[in-house]
């Protein structure tokens, strides 16, 4: 017997009352879609009907449930609080509006044995319409030649100013639902070279972010934190009158590190 199609909205619906106010955006979409775009080896074991919700934040994240987290329950060992901050808020979601649901929660910095990602965070952003994966690819008569160029997505609204941040599979939810490609916010050539050529090559001062103009950028705050080496954050959160457990402090490479190190994806298509 064929198993019952639910209502996306649901499931939607409830996570995003729980998590918008946090500063977070959901994006349901079918598990095959993201299949579909990879090879074998990296494809979830899921139907393709199976529900699929993709959890990226936006800056107000670092307001509305960073520094409350760091005030109400501080760090725990030697975890980036970031991670913390994000595993409490979304696995919190999850347990309360879907209490006898099963949910396979997957979050951008966790890796398998083969240190491989769990998910390719901006392949998954880009078949699930949250955000359109710019890469090589994307650029005709590209002036690269052999040269690797790290790919990134942008956010029809917050340009760069966000980060995908947790994968949430349904397995015994099956849906209907209609492919959506994400926006071309980065339509000519000459633009595209631009925002590839500023990720790659100055991504530091972070002016690939604006490729688009965003209606949300980081807060002077959010920008003093990420700004410096992971190493001294632990010391500016002090300063700021939180007291963070861990002395060596780590950022998701998504926020912080060089493209060598932040595009964890191997493409799609």
């Amino acid at each position: 017997m064929a198993t019952p199609r639910v209502n996306v909205e649901d499931f939607r619906r409830p996570l995003h009352d729980s998590l918008s106010k946090l500063g977070f955006e959901v994006h349901p979409f079918k598990i095959g879609w993201y299949n579909a775009v990879l090879p074998s080896a990296l494809r979830v074991p899921h139907s393709d009907d199976t529900l699929a919700v993709l959890v990226i934040s936006t800056p107000s994240m670092f307001e509305l449930a960073f520094l409350p987290f760091l005030e109400s329950n501080g760090c725990q060992g030697l975890s980036d609080p970031i991670d913390q901050c994000v595993k409490h808020n979304v696995t919190t979601a999850v347990s309360q509006c879907f209490p006898e649901e099963q949910v396979e929660v997957s979050f951008d910095y966790e890796m398998l044995p083969s240190r491989k990602p769990r998910f390719l965070a901006q392949t998954a952003a880009h078949v699930c319409g949250a955000a359109y994966y710019y890469q090589q690819a994307d650029v005709p008569d590209q002036p690269w030649g052999d040269k690797k160029v790290y790919g990134v997505c942008v956010h029809p609204l917050l340009g760069g100013w966000f980060a995908v941040r947790a994968l949430l599979l349904f397995p015994g939810v099956q849906v209907e639902l209609l492919q959506t490609p994400p926006p071309d916010c980065v339509p000519s050539r000459d633009a595209r070279i631009q925002l590839l050529d500023d990720f790659n090559l100055r991504w530091q001062d972070w002016s690939y972010r604006n490729i688009v103009a965003p209606i949300q950028t980081y807060s002077q705050k959010q920008r003093e934190y990420f700004s410096l080496p992971p190493p001294q954050r632990a010391a500016l959160l002090r300063g700021w009158g939180y007291t963070p457990g861990g002395a060596n402090l780590q950022d998701p490479p998504s926020l912080q590190d060089p493209p060598s190190l932040q595009d964890r994806d191997t493409g799609y298509g």
